[in-house]
C-alpha cells in the first residue's frame, strides 16, 4: 500500500477556526478537491518528517509542534494518508511554493469540509475532537 504524510495547521480566523489547504496544479486538477499538503516518504524517512517536508515545500509554511491525527485509508485508490495537526505559525502567509500546488490557503473548517477530499475529511473530525478534549 502506497503511503504518504502531511499536516493539518490550524489558526483562529475571522470566522473561526481556519485550517491550511493545498489544491493540485494542472488542468485535468481544475475540479479536484484540496487535500492536506502532504508527500510520499522516501526510504529512510520518519512520517512526520515527510509532513514537515512536503508542508514546507508546497506552502512555504514551517511547522511548529505537531500530534498524530492517525492514518485514513482512501477507498479507491488503496493508498494510506498520515496526517499530523498542530498550530500554524503566527502571521504566516502560506503561498504555493511547488509546480505540485496552485493554491495554498488557510480555509473556514465549514469549507474545507466541502472542499476537501472526501477521504480526508476524517481528520477534521478528528483535529476538533482533540481541540475539545484539550
Amino acid at each position: 500500500m502506497k503511503q504518504s504524510a502531511g499536516t493539518l495547521l490550524y489558526c483562529q480566523g475571522p470566522e473561526g477556526l481556519e485550517v491550511l489547504l493545498v489544491h493540485p496544479s494542472g488542468n485535468y486538477n481544475r475540479k479536484a478537491p484540496w487535500s492536506i499538503p502532504k508527500g510520499e516518504p522516501g526510504d529512510d524517512d520518519d512520517l512526520e518528517a515527510t509532513a514537515r517536508r512536503e508542508t514546507l515545500e508546497e506552502t512555504g509554511v514551517v511547522a511548529g509542534p505537531l500530534m498524530s491525527l492517525g492514518f485514513a485509508d482512501y477507498k479507491k485508490s488503496r493508498k494510506r494518508i498520515h496526517c499530523y495537526a498542530g498550530p500554524a505559525p503566527e502571521a504566516c502567509s502560506p503561498n504555493p511554493a511547488s509546480w505540485e500546488v496552485d493554491q495554498a490557503a488557510f480555509v473556514p473548517i465549514d469549507k474545507a469540509r466541502q472542499i476537501l477530499h472526501p477521504d480526508q475529511c476524517i481528520f477534521l473530525d478528528r483535529l476538533l475532537s482533540d481541540m475539545h478534549r484539550i
